[in-house]
């Protein structure tokens, strides 16, 4: 038995050759041919998952496209006179699964057997240390401790940011005080 699981739509389904099946709309005409993303293959006893997926191939060709069932949606509120009632229907496409399988070359095989080396011969150029990496204080810690200098406020300065009794009478106390 063989069959696979296949993401479409944002939803999985269970496929075999010659099954058809609704799905999510689809952005290809009728008659076209569409390729589905593979999620597992299972050839009787053997399961095809992972990274060996890029092998295999789902191919289904759309039917047509239909719209699913009327759905009606109601909305009420008792005792406010509140009641909306609108319908929906879902946009679908129809497709029949055409091949199903795993692709298979001696290329895959031959380079299975014998993997080749990837960029090992190159030497790795060392990292080149950045300021931050050097400097024993980060910049965002150098920024805390500016603005913490800055927060702090010093017994005159305070005295002066805050208006004492001695300070020059404004003109509309002037008039209040009829002077």
């Amino acid at each position: 038995m063989t069959y696979a699981i296949v993401k479409t739509g944002g939803k999985q389904y269970r496929v075999e050759q010659g099954q058809t099946l609704l799905v999510e709309r689809l952005p290809v005409g009728d008659g076209e041919s569409v390729n589905l993303q593979p999620l597992l293959f299972v050839d009787g006893s053997s399961v095809v998952d992972g990274e060996d997926l890029a092998k295999v191939s789902v191919e289904a060709r759309v039917v047509a496209h239909e719209r699913g069932p009327k759905l009606r949606v109601v909305k009420f509120k008792p005792k406010r006179g509140y009641k909306r009632r609108t319908g929906h229907r879902q946009e679908l496409t129809r497709i029949e699964v055409v091949s199903l399988g795993v692709a298979s070359g001696r290329s895959s095989h031959s380079s299975r057997s014998t993997p080749k080396p990837v960029a090992a011969d190159a030497p790795a150029e060392p990292a080149a240390a950045t300021p931050i990496e050097d400097a024993a204080v980060t910049p965002t810690e150098e920024a805390a401790a500016t603005a913490i200098e800055d927060a702090a406020v010093t017994p005159t300065e305070e005295a002066a940011a805050t208006p004492t009794e001695d300070a020059a009478v404004t003109p509309t106390e002037e008039a209040q005080n009829g002077s």
